[in-house]
């Protein structure tokens, strides 16, 4: 999980970056020019689930404007060193999704990051069932034919993906862009399919009927499905 964090204040860096890495969040730091030059980059494809962690400052009204004027749907996250119920309606209603009050945990930022995530891909619960598979998207792994299998990080990371997007045909370039963005240990391309390959296997020795659920549109990329749905359209 990726997320672009705005901290003014060197000194407070530290902290919150060893905060939010060991909640298993990855931060990528910014610094204002990002508000003026780099907001491009939010409205590719893949961005939308890499939220964006905004520190109080004196143009945090400012940033969140610059934000929603580009076109950014991704979550905006704002910490706030105090409690203000006025002031954080103000955020609220300029477009930021949650306001946090210090001092900051990374497991409630987590929380709070996948709530608004899987709202704005319209799942409302923070699971889905289909078939003998539950997928969740609140960090937990998906449980197959009742038992749970372990995922490594990037593994779970490709599945999420797929599973908020559910029965919907994904790119493996939407996929890749979801997964690593805009990193610079670029990996080779055929890496996506090497963990949908991995997660296929998985599945399948874990589910009772031994089928892989995620299904390969020539040409378009990938989906996950029921079994009797893939079947039918097979």
């Amino acid at each position: 999980m990726k997320a672009y964090v705005y901290e003014q204040q060197e000194e407070r860096r530290a902290g919150l970056a060893s905060e939010l890495r060991n909640a298993g969040i990855d931060p990528q730091f910014v610094g204002s020019d990002f508000f003026a030059s780099g907001l491009g980059i939010l409205t590719q494809q893949g961005q939308k689930n890499r939220a964006i962690l905004l520190s109080e400052c004196d143009e945090l009204r400012e940033h969140i404007r610059a934000l929603r004027m580009a076109k950014c749907v991704s979550p905006i996250i704002v910490f706030r060193n105090f409690r203000n119920s006025q002031d954080t309606a103000s955020l609220l209603d300029l477009g930021a999704d949650d306001v946090m009050v210090s001092p900051i945990r990374g497991a409630e930022v987590v929380s709070r990051m996948n709530s608004v995530i899987r709202r704005l891909y319209g799942h409302a619960a923070d699971s889905i069932v289909m078939g003998e598979l539950t997928a969740y998207f609140d960090g937990r792994d998906p449980i197959i034919s009742g038992s749970r299998i372990k995922l490594s990080k990037r593994e779970h990371s490709v599945f999420q993906h797929l599973a908020l997007n559910s029965n919907k045909v994904i790119s493996k370039d939407a996929i890749y862009d979801a997964v690593y963005g805009s990193s610079i240990d670029q990996p080779f391309d055929k890496i996506i399919d090497v963990y949908i390959c991995k997660l296929r296997k998985k599945i399948a020795a874990a589910s009772e009927s031994g089928w892989q659920y995620i299904e390969t549109v020539q040409g378009r990329g990938y989906r996950l499905m029921l079994p009797e749905t893939i079947s039918k359209a097979g």
